[in-house]
């Protein structure tokens, strides 16, 4: 009986290391974007974000949209078919992460300077009264997540088989802020990025310039 009591209490105390070590699905880390080739997307390196649907549009660039706003530029996406736009890069919120990965907030920037000469890291702009939308412009803030830089933090998510783009920052704690898909909106005769119900679904694909 003894040899039996001590077999049993042995089991348990095992059973309850091996609980306690055991990793943790709610630690892991959340699923890498793959790229159109199937790779995970790199911290750094260039895309085109195209849309999902073929034959709806090209990549995406930068343009005015709004006579009232001249600077900085708004994203947009390119009107032609197969147009591969504008070239950008990732940045996650931690700088160790080289994978981008989905729910994870970060920065995206295009290369080079535009003619506003102000940054091109994406940002949430202030909301247009005339024509009733937040619109995704640029002159954001690369890093430095907290509250000063809450509007320029952007997450990949899942939509089905598809991507889409999603303004809903986690850098502030305290901070109450909006959480809403980007989407497309018509002015005039550009379709530009703005915060929408309807998300605009995409892939992503390599650049040539890496």
């Amino acid at each position: 009986m003894e040899v039996t009591g001590l077999l049993t209490t042995l089991s348990f105390l095992l059973l309850c290391f091996t609980a306690k070590h055991r990793p943790s699905l709610a630690n892991a880390a959340p699923a890498a974007v793959l790229d159109s080739s199937g790779k995970e997307l790199q911290k750094g390196v260039h895309y085109h974000i195209m849309p999902a649907i073929r034959g709806s549009g090209g990549g995406i660039g930068m343009a005015v949209t709004r006579q009232s706003k001249r600077c900085p530029l708004d994203i947009i996406q390119k009107e032609l078919d197969g147009t591969s736009g504008i070239p950008l890069t990732f940045w996650p919120v931690n700088p160790n992460d080289t994978v981008v990965r989905l729910s994870t907030d970060l920065n995206i920037k295009f290369p080079g300077v535009t003619l506003c000469f102000q940054s091109t890291v994406w940002k949430l702009d202030s909301y247009d009264p005339l024509l009733g939308h937040w619109f995704v412009t640029t002159n954001g803030v690369m890093g430095s997540p907290g509250p000063g830089t809450i509007d320029n933090w952007f997450k990949i998510e899942k939509h089905s088989d598809d991507y889409k783009l999603v303004l809903c920052p986690t850098v502030c704690s305290f901070c109450q802020f909006l959480c809403q898909d980007v989407g497309i909106v018509t002015v005039g005769s550009k379709r530009a990025l703005a915060l929408s119900n309807e998300p605009y679904l995409i892939m992503f694909e390599r650049a040539s310039v890496d």
